[in-house]
């Protein structure tokens, strides 16, 4: 008679479990070298705000348009502006110079911060950071390389942003005419809040 050989198959309990493990190995090895998808906050109603203080006139107009994304990944951010949706101003004459002869919107429509956080932030950590941002501020066709400081709080899913920080018109090439000298101020106090949420993935 002949000795029947038994082959034992890849299904045994035994043999099952060791497949199992190698398998799974292989899958935590091909996932350590796959980059995570970047999580991106973003917004579309954050505020602006500034102050021209001068000896004759105060000026103040604010924005709650301004739009940003944080990638969280890469420390990156931008936020943007409409330059014509300010609001306030001290007359409708003035926020019509405003566009027109200062910040000349229908040249330059958007005020655009773009750059990096230079700080490590852990945006699964809930808390205040203050932090330093380090881009370019491109105001009326004019770029200029700013650090600007600010603190970023994190609760939860949400990232909310605030800084204050002042802008020379003439960095900037914003001319002010002789006659209103004494009402408008080479120097302008700004400040900026924004609530950013996560964006959904794609």
């Amino acid at each position: 008679m002949y000795k029947r050989t038994i082959i034992p198959s890849v299904f045994d309990s035994a043999n099952a479990t060791g497949f199992c493990i190698c398998v799974l190995f292989l899958v935590v090895v091909l996932f350590s070298f796959v980059n995570p998808v970047n999580k991106i906050y973003s917004c579309n109603n954050g505020e602006v705000s500034f102050v021209s203080d001068a000896p004759l006139e105060v000026i103040k107009a604010s924005s709650k348009e301004m739009k940003g994304a944080i990638d969280a990944t890469n420390r990156t951010f931008i936020f943007t502006v409409d330059a014509n949706s300010f609001h306030g101003f001290n007359s409708g004459l003035q926020r019509e110079h405003f566009n027109e002869n200062y910040l000349e919107t229908t040249r330059y429509p958007k005020a655009t911060f773009q750059g990096k956080f230079i700080e490590d932030i852990d945006f699964n950590a809930n808390g205040t950071y203050e932090i330093r941002a380090k881009g370019t501020l491109d105001l009326h066709g004019i770029k200029q390389e700013r650090i600007l400081k600010g603190a970023i709080t994190i609760r939860g899913d949400e990232v909310s942003i605030h800084s204050q920080f002042t802008v020379l018109l003439e960095d900037h090439d914003i001319k002010i005419p002789r006659v209103v000298y004494q009402k408008i101020s080479p120097e302008i106090a700004v400040t900026i809040h924004a609530d950013l949420k996560p964006m959904a993935p794609k």
